[in-house]
């Protein structure tokens, strides 16, 4: 929760100091409070959060992506938002140099990964699978996957304020809910490649900077 808590608090604040404080006028807001309910982040917590909006602390607050190859050349896609970009690309760029690899140019991993809509839901018990899936249609949803009895709706990422509001309209409970960049080609690596390239995943993640980390892992 240490580590998961100032990254929820940044997002709602970058989202409140956006849209603005009203949850229900700001969509972004909405997803960023339903995603730190999600993680049991303290109501307090997250007031404070909204508040730090308007003040000066909070414009300094920047949203930047990074890539780079790690080691056995796994793609690595960083999401950081930061008052200091200085700090975070050296931080980001030692991360991907300790571990035998190096930051590229961005836009180079682009036409790697496509950014997709995800919304992470249990099945209402009122409704079946079918009926959710065609009333998301319209709303722009791709997919919906079941694994171990949790359902993940995916759709372009354009699609994603159009897909949250009509799963509220359904009254369908979301748990999680994000844009989130998936590999057009995953790649399967060896246990103990797998090891070096957590050790990287697991140093880049408890960077305060960095909000998510995307792979090719399959």
């Amino acid at each position: 929760m240490s580590r998961v808590f100032p990254k929820l608090s940044k997002k709602i604040t970058i989202a409140a100091k956006d849209g603005g404080p009203e949850a229900d006028l700001n969509p972004a807001l909405r997803t960023a409070i339903m995603n730190a309910k999600a993680q049991n982040m303290p109501k307090a917590n997250i007031d404070a959060a909204i508040k730090r909006a308007s003040g000066k602390d909070a414009a300094a607050f920047i949203e930047t992506t990074y890539e780079g190859k790690g080691p056995h050349g796994v793609l690595v896609f960083v999401e950081a938002a930061t008052d200091n970009t200085t700090r975070t690309v050296a931080n980001v760029k030692s991360y991907f140099n300790k571990a035998g690899g190096g930051q590229v140019p961005n836009g180079s991993l682009e036409f790697m990964f496509s950014r997709k809509a995800v919304f992470e839901f249990a099945m209402p018990e009122a409704m079946e699978l079918e009926e959710i899936e065609l009333e998301l249609i319209d709303a722009g949803l791709d997919e919906i996957e079941e694994n171990d009895g949790t359902y993940y709706a995916y759709g372009e990422y354009t699609s994603f304020s159009d897909l949250a509001h009509k799963f509220e309209e359904l009254e369908i409970e979301v748990s999680k809910a994000e844009l989130r960049r998936i590999p057009n080609t995953p790649v399967e690596f060896s246990e103990e490649q797998l090891e070096d390239i957590e050790k990287m995943l697991d140093r880049m993640e408890e960077d305060e900077d960095v909000q998510a980390v995307y792979t090719n892992i399959a």
